[in-house]
């Protein structure tokens, strides 16, 4: 039967990163992939999460299942980070969260579990979004559509359109997913004064708010970035949240994520949990623990935590700067195309308004790799290979050939 099976298309990022792998020249970048890299292009280990497996493997002394819905010390500390020590939410039990493989792992729980409980319902997604989106609900049996998010033309949210989508065509019991913070792919994110629109009409018209939280602590700061998340919870009774720690510990090849749901009281949270459990159970069955007990050791411990918070400040601090120091360099290249709006974002990504053909260009002349989309990962980008990049794209702008 295999023989009749066709190829399937590679996947757009994972597939660049292959490209750039083969790719022999030593000034190759590659700004296509969504991890860290730090000032030497590696992607480090952070140096708490080395105390914290010292002390883990020191005290190992089983390797047994974890329970379906993961580490309890996890999930509990989960659910300190995104709402804060002593909120109504967690004291008053209301949130139920699950231990995940990876905020991947998160989104598709939370997409099962929709279509467990709500059949009918569409999950909206901003346009543009991850690529994975569509995908993840899509294979959970879930019909997506689009709301409008970013205007390309001015570089910044179109609030207007998205309103505009949240008050005319989403129905209520529909699921609305906003990036908590660190938009992926735009680096746009909403306002304070925005999320509260927003907010409200979800509780307004009883739509489901699940915010993609990939990026705490990638933005303005761990509390910062969590005023999204929180003006939702001031809010909405019942929302859910799909955090990932890949990003903010440096643990991507440990697959570790969770999913909070947040409901009306503790017992439908509880009632909830009980469903999250059994599409767990039919799907992974249970979480790896390696990571979870990673981060359970680092947020348990004052020490640990006070260093993690330090390390992900060096990392935030670093994409800033890169932003900055493009625009400066870009500025110097005396292209005729403002990239000023770069500096202004947030996260590991930006829109760059490269076309298609630019994107191309580089990749084929210049060998700097970029997803089609135009979308650049900022944590590539290092003081030694600056003027390189800048100059490629200047020279392919200037060149008048690919738009």
């Amino acid at each position: 039967m295999f023989e009749t099976i066709n190829p399937a298309p590679p996947d757009a990022i994972l597939g660049l990163s292959e490209a750039f792998q083969k790719d022999p020249n030593p000034q190759k970048i590659n700004l296509g992939v969504g991890v860290y890299k730090d000032e030497n292009g590696q992607t480090p280990v952070l140096a708490c999460v080395k105390e914290a497996e010292q002390r883990l493997l020191q005290a190992e002394a089983s390797k047994s299942y974890l329970p379906i819905d993961g580490l309890e010390a996890y999930t509990a500390l989960s659910q300190q980070l995104i709402f804060g020590m002593g909120h109504e939410i967690v004291r008053d039990g209301r949130a139920a969260t699950v231990q995940t493989p990876g905020g991947t792992g998160a989104l598709r729980v939370a997409g099962d579990f929709v279509r467990r409980m709500f059949p009918q319902a569409t999950v909206w997604l901003s346009d543009p979004t991850w690529p994975n989106h569509p995908n993840v609900f899509g294979s959970a049996g879930l019909p997506v559509a689009s709301y409008p998010y970013f205007k390309a033309t001015r570089n910044s949210v179109d609030f207007d359109g998205m309103l505009a989508a949240v008050l005319e065509h989403i129905p209520g019991g529909d699921v609305l997913l906003i990036h908590g913070c660190c938009h992926n792919p735009t680096g746009a994110d909403l306002s304070r004064e925005q999320w509260q629109q927003v907010a409200s009409m979800c509780a307004q018209r009883g739509i489901l708010p699940l915010l993609d939280f990939a990026y705490q602590g990638f933005g303005d700061g761990l509390h910062e970035d969590t005023g999204g998340v929180r003006v939702v919870a001031a809010h909405c009774r019942e929302f859910l949240v799909a955090s990932s720690y890949s990003k903010n510990f440096g643990l991507y090849n440990e697959r570790i994520g969770a999913l909070t749901l947040v409901a009306a009281d503790a017992a439908t949270a509880a009632t909830a949990r009980s469903h999250l459990k059994i599409c767990i159970r039919t799907n992974y069955s249970n979480p790896p623990a390696h990571g979870g007990q990673i981060v359970a050791t680092i947020l348990g411990d004052a020490n640990l935590r006070h260093q993690w918070a330090a390390e992900l400040a060096t990392m935030c601090n670093r994409i800033n700067a890169m932003r900055h120091l493009f625009v400066k360099t870009l500025n110097e290249q005396r292209v005729e195309r403002d990239f000023s709006f770069m500096a202004h974002q947030r996260g590991m990504f930006s829109y760059s308004g490269l076309t298609a053909a630019q994107v191309q260009a580089l990749r084929e002349q210049y060998s700097v790799y970029i997803i089609d989309s135009g979308r650049i990962n900022v944590a590539g980008m290092t003081t030694a290979n600056m003027d390189y990049l800048c100059t490629a794209i200047a020279e392919v702008l200037r060149s008048g050939k690919y738009g």
